[in-house]
Order: C-alpha cells, then sequence, then structure tokens
C-alpha cells in the first residue's frame, strides 16, 4: 500500500516533467521562421519576409521591424533564414531574439 507521501512526492514529480515539457513547446511556438532581406544598423531596423505571426495575430508578409538589442543585428546578414521572436513594444513590432533557422 502506498503511503500519502510518497503519492504526494510523486504527484509532484509527473506535475513538474509535465509543466517543463509544457513550456517548451509553448517556447517553440513563439518562434516566427523568415528571411532577413535588409539589415539598417543606423536605424536600429531589420527589414523580414516572414510567416504568420500568431503571437501577434498577423499574417506572412515583408516588413521593417525594430530590434531590442543592437547585438540581435550582427548575427545575421541578408539573405539568412532565421527564427525570431517579435513582441510589440511601445507600439513598435520588435525582434526580441534571432537565431539561424535549423
Amino acid at each position: 500500500m502506498i503511503d500519502i507521501r510518497t503519492a504526494f512526492i510523486a504527484c509532484c514529480a509527473a506535475l513538474a516533467l509535465s509543466g517543463t515539457a509544457l513550456a517548451q513547446s509553448g517556447k517553440d511556438a513563439e518562434f516566427a521562421e523568415g528571411e532577413v532581406r535588409k539589415i539598417d544598423k543606423d536605424s536600429r531596423k531589420l527589414t523580414l519576409k516572414h510567416g504568420p505571426l500568431k503571437k501577434l495575430d498577423m499574417p506572412g508578409m515583408t516588413m521593417v521591424f525594430q530590434v531590442k538589442d543592437d547585438t540581435l543585428l550582427d548575427k545575421v546578414q541578408a539573405g539568412d533564414k532565421v527564427r525570431f521572436q517579435a513582441e510589440k513594444i511601445d507600439g513598435k513590432f520588435t525582434i526580441t531574439q534571432i537565431e539561424a533557422a535549423r
């Protein structure tokens, strides 16, 4: 017979594991795919042709984004296929993370 402490510990462990898996799948869902079209380091802007941005309820298109951090511009070149996260910050669509597409 299982005592209450063992059952409680098993339940907590199961919840922790399912929460980690859910967080990981949510993290991947936030990334959109795109292609770098233009980099404007002086204006801190990046032009991307991208697929749908579910988080922002936006269809695929080519548009200009601000970047949250200048160093993001150094990670990409025109023509690169990328995965990125974007948010609306102070009324401007802003890239917060970007990485090479796998």
